[in-house]
């Protein structure tokens, strides 16, 4: 069972690596459609896999873009970390629509807080409409694709063994 769970652990954290690389034009380069193998992760595999393909997945985004933030990407990694996690918790307590909209909300408002105080509003106010699309794209994306891949949970492809 671990080295099933390391496997999609680290087929969840390749997808979201190719997600790292698709930008989403902002001020800071690290908006990206990282964070939909995360929430992915999140539903089918528990909060805390989805929580550590989150970090994993901005740290890699923040690597591409070449670290615009320094030091400040793991606070931010921290922070998507704790949002996906409430995902997760409030996915598998089928609450989906509220985990999205909340998913969103935090990424989108409260994530960014810190930098009203460790930069400027300015930041804060020119940060927000890019983590908005970004967050609602990344939603949509996961919540699209999490019951295709539950259903093929449930054929158990995804649980069965292949033997070669």
């Amino acid at each position: 069972m671990k080295n099933r769970m390391l496997t999609l652990l680290a087929l969840f954290s390749a997808l979201s690596a190719v997600g790292a690389a698709i930008k989403i034009p902002s001020n800071v380069g690290s908006v990206a459609f990282d964070v939909f193998p995360a929430l992915l992760a999140a539903a089918l595999l528990g909060s805390g896999a989805g929580a550590l393909v989150g970090a994993l997945g901005h740290l890699l985004s923040a690597l591409i873009a070449g670290f615009p933030l320094g030091p400040m990407h793991g606070l931010i990694a921290i922070e998507m970390a704790v949002i996906v996690f409430i995902f997760g918790v409030l996915f598998k307590k089928d609450k989906k629509i509220s985990a999205g909209i909340l998913f969103i909300l935090l990424n989108t408002f409260a994530a960014p807080l810190p930098f009203i105080f460790l930069m400027n509003k300015a930041f804060y106010v020119a940060l927000v409409p890019s983590l908005l699309i970004g967050s609602m794209i990344n939603t949509v994306i996961a919540l699209v694709a999490i019951p295709r891949l539950r259903a093929l949970s449930k054929q158990e492809i995804i649980n069965k063994d292949v033997r070669l």
